[in-house]
């Protein structure tokens, strides 16, 4: 791709940051579509965020912003002012974008990529019973942006129950008292049940619930980003559930970082087509 004096700089900020597909799929959307910007990786260890914010890193006018992936999420959201409902309950970034005064601005599109997942496989949530397994950062993310779904109730379970004490006490302001925490992750009673463990990642994982207790008409969700199915989603289809895999949720946030950095005509024609962006991140 030709690279110009006029062209505008965006960062990945990671760390490891090798593993990242971003600079991938966004360079080649950038080439295909004609736009002059770059997307380049930095490997930036996690002590090193808030001087490379206030030590110039972001002082020169043709940088755009960055994405954000681990381990700074968390706190760039805390040296940010200025954050989206879902990014304020989660208290995590994964966009950072540089306002026209120099000053930066963040968000976060994790739960936004969940729930347009959700619209994708036409699985409604609002008046709906939620369970959400697993109050990480996963799980902030899917249960704030769950939670501007209005869904008749939002219980969250955690190992730790403080844990998900703690995110249903950020999830109150959104939608009162159908925030709770759940005594356990029997997902018995519940229309829609997400894991948002990491349980399925590695061979011989323990099931985050069992699916044999979920009801008939239970939707089953797994935040893991794989487009094949996990053991969990195995069990839930194997039993009749409607059960999907986390792939649509990344595939899903790539309109919005687009819209989010001020190009909205390529977010619109992606969003009316997301098939080459499955293509990208999961080539066969």
């Amino acid at each position: 791709m030709a690279i110009s004096g006029s062209t505008r700089v965006f960062y990945i900020l990671g760390d490891p940051v090798a593993q990242v597909k971003a600079p991938t799929v966004y360079n080649h959307l950038f080439q295909q579509h004609g736009i002059d910007a770059v997307l380049v990786p930095l490997k930036l260890p996690a002590g090193a965020v808030r001087g490379f914010l206030q030590d110039g890193g972001m002082a020169a006018e043709n940088i755009g912003g960055f994405w954000v992936t681990i381990p700074h999420k968390g706190a760039l959201a805390d040296l940010l002012p200025a954050k989206d409902p879902v990014a304020t309950v989660a208290n995590a970034v994964n966009a950072v974008r540089r306002r026209p005064d120099g000053t930066l601005e963040g968000a976060l599109f994790d739960g936004i990529g969940f729930v347009k997942g959700l619209d994708h496989f036409g699985i409604p949530v609002t008046g709906r019973r939620v369970l959400v397994v697993g109050a990480g950062g996963g799980g902030h993310a899917v249960a704030a942006a769950l939670a501007q779904r209005q869904p008749a109730a939002l219980a969250v379970y955690n190992r730790t129950t403080e844990r998900a004490a703690s995110l249903v006490r950020r999830l109150q302001p959104l939608v009162g008292a159908a925030a709770t925490v759940a005594a356990s992750n029997d997902p018995a009673g519940y229309d829609l049940v997400v894991n948002c463990t990491s349980q399925g990642l590695q061979p011989g994982d323990a099931l985050p619930f069992d699916p044999a207790r979920a009801g008939a008409g239970t939707a089953v969700l797994d935040i893991i980003m794989t487009r094949e199915p996990t053991p969990l989603l195995k069990a839930a289809r194997a039993r009749g559930l409607r059960a999907e895999p986390g792939f649509e949720m990344l595939v899903q946030q790539v309109p919005e970082y687009l819209r989010f950095f001020g190009f909205d005509s390529l977010a619109a024609t992606l969003q009316a087509d997301l098939a080459p962006i499955r293509a990208l991140l999961a080539p066969k």
